[in-house]
């Protein structure tokens, strides 16, 4: 294609390019943990292609080319366009392919290992407008960009494999356990692409209209986004331990499991990182390369995982968090109480002594003491 024509195809509006980005700029500190651990693990990518070759990522390659619309310059021109721009703008030298697929339904998906595939369905194509459909292709080009394709293979290898070996003892629930945990995992990896959405469309507002959509449908001037934004937080926060439980409810329904965030919760997420500055450090340059992966702490990784979780723990508002900070509060007061009870009968603590110190008087013992 020739510069001129790249030029002709470009988006009115100039947005920043991220040369040499590495995903992990944009990444959920838990999902960034698992994928660093995940890329330093020797053979785990032979693994993945032979779990690829399990789910048939070829039949699915297939059935796209015989079932749906391949998107190219001669068809999908608009969307061609949008995902071009999308890789320009996260610096990405190899893009995926993409399909629109025919469904009522409004999805998005990423799937295949080597050579991943986005797939978007008419019922989303038709609902969006182009800048809201720009946050989604750049959401699906940061789930390829990452690997996220990860994710999807080992959820249905695993779902595969749990009504083979779900007569054995213990082992439907061994794998309902790691499903569970890998559906975690998933949601996080959502909001991680939610952010690559938002680098490249550089319009907040587009993102939240998009989740407006997602939740209400086509009728957004009907809606409010700080409404939106405010109902999240009364989700996150209202009700009592029981609304908390039904809340993790919604996420552990083996019938209907959430691999998604929901909507709401999904916009209230983006705003936040804007608020925490991750969004302006990326935009002003200040974001990790590509050549500095393979040199990534996977214990740093674990450890900003660590304190991401901690942190909504302690910022949350729903009612089941608040009582395990109470309880945190109850058992570190209970330790401070054992600790003075100790200290008054055993006497000095040991980091209080004196080198050369001994623990005890020479020839007393504890039974030796008054109380």
């Amino acid at each position: 294609m020739s510069q001129e024509t790249l030029q002709d195809r470009a988006p009115d509006r100039s947005r920043k390019r991220f040369p040499q980005i590495s995903s992990r700029a944009y990444e959920h500190p838990a999902d960034r943990a698992a994928l660093t651990a995940l890329r330093k693990l020797n053979g785990f990518d032979l693994l993945l292609r032979k779990l690829g070759g399990l789910i048939g990522g070829r039949r699915i390659r297939l059935l796209l080319l015989a079932n749906a619309v391949q998107v190219s310059e001669r068809q999908f021109p608009r969307l061609d366009t949008l995902l071009t721009d999308a890789c320009e703008i996260l610096d990405i030298p190899e893009r995926p392919g993409m399909f629109v697929m025919q469904s009522p339904g409004v999805n998005a998906m990423t799937i295949g290992l080597d050579k991943p595939m986005i797939v978007l369905t008419t019922g989303l194509v038709e609902l969006l407008d182009e800048e809201e459909l720009r946050f989604v292709v750049g959401h699906e080009v940061g789930h390829a960009f990452s690997g996220h394709a990860v994710y999807r293979t080992m959820l249905l290898w695993l779902m595969n494999l749990s009504g083979v070996i779900g007569w054995l003892p213990g082992g439907e629930m061994g794998i309902r356990a790691l499903i569970l945990a890998l559906m975690e995992w998933f949601r996080k990896a959502e909001l991680s692409s939610d952010r690559a959405g938002l680098l490249v469309g550089q319009d907040i507002e587009a993102a939240v209209r998009t989740q407006m959509k997602m939740a209400g449908g086509a009728h957004v001037h009907e809606m409010n986004p700080m409404a939106f934004l405010d109902q999240a937080r009364e989700y996150e926060s209202g009700g009592d331990i029981g609304d908390s439980l039904l809340k993790l409810s919604f996420l552990l329904d083996a019938r209907r499991p959430q691999t998604h965030p929901f909507p709401s919760v999904r916009a209230l997420e983006l705003t936040r990182w804007i608020e925490t500055g991750g969004y302006s450090r990326v935009l002003a340059g200040e974001y990790p390369r590509r050549g500095d992966d393979p040199t990534a702490s996977a214990t740093n990784d674990a450890k900003e995982a660590a304190d991401a979780y901690a942190e909504s723990v302690k910022n949350s508002g729903d009612p089941l968090m608040a009582k395990v900070r109470e309880f945190a509060r109850d058992a570190a007061g209970i330790g401070d109480r054992i600790g003075g009870a100790m200290y008054r009968r055993w006497g000095q603590r040991p980091e209080d002594r004196e080198p050369g110190e001994n623990d005890a008087d020479e020839g007393s013992s504890p039974e030796d003491s008054d109380e």
